[in-house]
């Protein structure tokens, strides 16, 4: 399978990155096709609601990185969205790249498996709440199928998450996607 790993972190060894590089470990181990765009490291501008796409057959008026994850996007047939939580949601960097999607829409929707993981310092209930509402939106509106998400609460450094289970479980997701 075709998977495209999409980071949202500026920190290249953090909690996220062990749950991005774990499920891509295992991943790989069994076969799959995995390509990592980082987000934060590429040049993603923001969507200016312009309606060039909608004119130039979804081609979007930035010339950026999003040239080369749009192939990506178009050939996968997996989407794994990873993220560290910033006042409830996803990071600037990943929310820019999804809001660029709008260019895509028609050909990114349905037949698509997604994933979700993120890592948070908080440990409360409604510290995830807001992605999860967001994620659900996403592939409601993308006709999208959920294959798992996985959220690590209370994990606020790479120190601590490594003393948990969730980078194992990363690992298993990777290994047994069908």
């Amino acid at each position: 399978m075709k998977i495209t790993v999409i980071t949202g972190s500026p920190n290249k060894k953090g909690t996220t990155a062990l749950l991005a590089d774990k499920f891509i470990e295992g991943a790989t181990e069994v076969g799959h096709d995995v390509y990592r765009f980082d987000a934060a490291f590429e040049k993603v501008n923001p969507c200016l609601s312009c309606g060039y796409c909608a004119r130039h057959d979804s081609e979007c008026v930035h010339k950026d990185s999003m040239n080369k994850l749009n192939d990506k996007l178009l050939e996968s047939e997996m989407i794994v969205f990873v993220t560290p939580i910033y006042y409830y949601t996803m990071s600037a960097q990943i929310k820019t790249v999804v809001d660029r999607f709008h260019a895509k829409n028609a050909k990114l929707s349905g037949n698509k498996k997604a994933m979700l993981f993120a890592a948070a310092y908080g440990s409360d209930d409604e510290t995830m709440e807001g992605l999860q509402k967001t994620y659900e939106a996403i592939l409601r509106f993308l006709n999208w199928k959920d294959e798992g998400v996985l959220l690590a609460k209370g994990c606020p450094a790479r120190e601590v998450i490594e003393t948990t289970d969730y980078p194992k479980l990363a690992y298993e997701m990777g290994r047994t996607i069908v």
